[in-house]
Formats: structure tokens, sequence, C-alpha cells
């Protein structure tokens, strides 16, 4: 089972921007979907943004679109979401997710706490 640490959240007014990012460990990043999912208080956990293994392919959620850029470095294990134009909407906590690509296996990480607000 993989690790994934996500970091780089915090408190920022609307309009900012923030950089997250996934470290991962313990398994083969480059066989490996990624993805960012965030939760609301009271809310489900939503789907954000999706790239695949190598970065071919990207996916985000209308809410984000044209606002967030995820990418990742397979040499560092790391996947990133770059979120700019942040809205108070935004807030959340956000994971990082790892799906396998044969196998569908999951792993997730801890999240990490965004809070856009004046």
């Amino acid at each position: 089972q993989g690790q994934l640490v996500e970091s780089g959240g915090g408190l920022v007014q609307p309009g900012g921007s923030l950089r997250l990012s996934c470290a991962t460990s313990g398994f083969t990043f480059s066989t490996y979907d990624m993805n960012w999912y965030r939760q609301a208080p009271g809310n489900e956990r939503e789907f954000v943004a999706f790239i695949s293994r190598f970065a071919l392919s990207k996916k985000y959620a209308d809410s984000v679109k044209g606002r967030f850029t995820i990418s990742r470095d397979n040499a560092k294990n790391t996947v990133y979401l770059q979120m700019n134009n942040l809205k108070p909407e935004d807030t959340a906590v956000y994971y990082c997710n790892a799906r396998h690509t044969a196998s569908g296996s999951q792993d997730w990480g801890q999240g990490t706490q965004v809070t856009v607000s004046s």
C-alpha cells in the first residue's frame, strides 16, 4: 500500500492562488492515474481534477475549469494542483487519490485544508 502526503494548503484571500503538492511513495507512481478530490463541511467528497499516468489526459470539474491546473512529475513521484482565482466556495479539505490503471486499486492521502476567506 502506498503513501500519499498532501501539502500546500492554507488560508488565502479570494482571488489568490495556492499550489498543492502530493508526494507519493511505496508504489510505482507511473502506473497510477492521479486525482484530486475535495470535501467541504457537510458535503460529500467531490471530484476536482484527473491526470493520466503520463499526463496525456487531464479532466476537471466544471466548477474549477479554467482556474485549476493539475500536473505531475513522474521523476519526483509527485502530483500538483495549481489553484488560481480562488473563491470562498473552494474552501474544503483537498485529498490526493491514486488509482492503478490496471487493477483499479486506490490509495488516499490524509488531506490538506484550503480556506478562502477575506
